[in-house]
């Protein structure tokens, strides 16, 4: 019996640690595109540039979304074990449907990549890239919207069961909420970077705090404040 929670608590430090990695290495490798997003012009020079990275890079960015949603299962996991079951349960089908549709936004963005194989014109793949902003942008909205409602239920789940300290709980609350709201902000330096470290800043420290204190342990409240 020991060993299968140590197995679990592995797997779920594990998802913590490499999805935030995955995201982080996905979005930093993604070629910088100038200018307010979308940007058809900048995309289509990225894509004619280098069609094998731009595969690569997406591809990876849709894996890593996947991956995103299992870590948040597993933090899931553990705030139940502390004893919350309302906040974190809630937030999961909103985490799992925003990390749905938006790993859904790296396979749009293969239409450049197709007309770019095809041996199209830079203004051609460009114009290729303008067909699919408008459903592009949707999706990102929708997506967004629902990860960043789902990232707020896990950071007060995190707050109300207090399975580690205020100052802990602060970062990790502003990581998660700059993680989500990242996305919303239409500038490659904050989509890609911001993002990127604002994940690794957000799990990787829960990741951490399942290793080293495998069975939850719920923080008594200072005298005084309210249950």
């Amino acid at each position: 019996m020991q060993n299968d929670e140590q197995t679990r608590n592995l797997a779920r430090v594990a998802a913590l640690a490499v999805a935030p990695a995955a995201l982080a290495a996905a979005l930093v490798a993604h070629p910088f595109i100038s200018g307010r997003l979308p940007n058809e012009a900048a995309i289509a020079d990225a894509v004619v540039g280098g069609t094998t990275g731009w595969a690569l890079v997406h591809l990876a960015a849709a894996v890593a979304s996947a991956l995103l949603a299992i870590a948040f299962l597993a933090l899931r996991s553990y705030l139940r074990e502390a004893g919350e079951n309302r906040y974190s349960a809630v937030g999961v089908p909103f985490v799992v449907l925003g990390s749905t549709l938006f790993a859904v936004l790296p396979g749009m963005e293969f239409v450049p990549l197709a007309a770019a194989e095809t041996g199209a014109a830079t203004a051609d793949v460009a114009a290729a890239q303008s067909e699919i902003t408008g459903w592009f942008l949707a999706v990102l909205v929708v997506s967004t919207l629902s990860f960043v409602v789902g990232v707020l239920l896990f950071a007060y789940a995190l707050i109300v069961t207090r399975v580690a300290s205020d100052r802990f709980t602060l970062v990790v609350t502003v990581a998660l909420v700059a993680m989500g709201t990242a996305r919303f902000v239409p500038f490659s330096a904050v989509q890609f970077y911001v993002q990127g470290v604002a994940a690794l800043v957000a799990l990787w420290p829960l990741a951490y705090l399942m290793w080293t204190q495998p069975t939850p342990v719920r923080h008594a409240r200072p005298v005084g404040s309210s249950a």
